[in-house]
């Protein structure tokens, strides 16, 4: 990913986001989301990616962005841990079953084979998101957090797959 590829991205993301999470996320967030103000903060981090770890992929059809990868370190609060963590994948609605988030996965997975896991976190209720990680290889470990938005405390669950590490 380039600089250039921030404001693709971030419509990618809003736009996923609207389509995915329908009817799980409260839809006054949904509405709330900007292509402008998330391509303002994906610009002004995107200097500091190198330093915190974060690689962030693009998957280009013809020319054009149509998906989106972030992997790093795997967070645990504010400490990091030898593990890997896949952040994101979001693909362009008009490209979901490209073959364009297999890509992806699998470029960020070649990223991580250095370290012993990759974790990850998915909405309890994106079904979808779920088939697909499973087909991949990941399990869920029983790990559950909620994802709080509007007041509304919408559950996650954590996917782990070993990796070479």
């Amino acid at each position: 990913m380039v600089l250039a590829d921030c404001e693709r991205v971030s419509g990618i993301r809003v736009h996923g986001w609207r389509s995915a999470y329908r009817g799980i996320v409260p839809q006054s967030y949904l509405d709330a989301l900007s292509v402008a103000r998330d391509a303002e903060r994906r610009r002004a981090g995107f200097s500091a990616r190198p330093a915190d770890g974060v690689v962030n992929l693009v998957a280009e059809r013809g020319g054009e962005v149509v998906g989106w990868a972030a992997y790093g370190p795997y967070r645990d609060g504010e400490a990091h841990t030898a593990d890997a963590e896949l952040y994101a994948i979001y693909v362009d609605t008009a490209h979901l079953g490209s073959g364009a988030g297999r890509a992806l996965l699998e470029a960020s997975l070649a990223g991580c084979s250095a370290r012993p896991r990759m974790l990850l976190w998915v909405l309890k209720e994106n079904t979808r998101a779920r088939r697909f990680y499973e087909r991949a290889g990941f399990a869920a470990d029983g790990a559950e957090e909620p994802f709080e938005t509007d007041g509304v405390a919408v559950p996650e669950v954590r996917y782990c797959r070993p990796l070479g590490g």
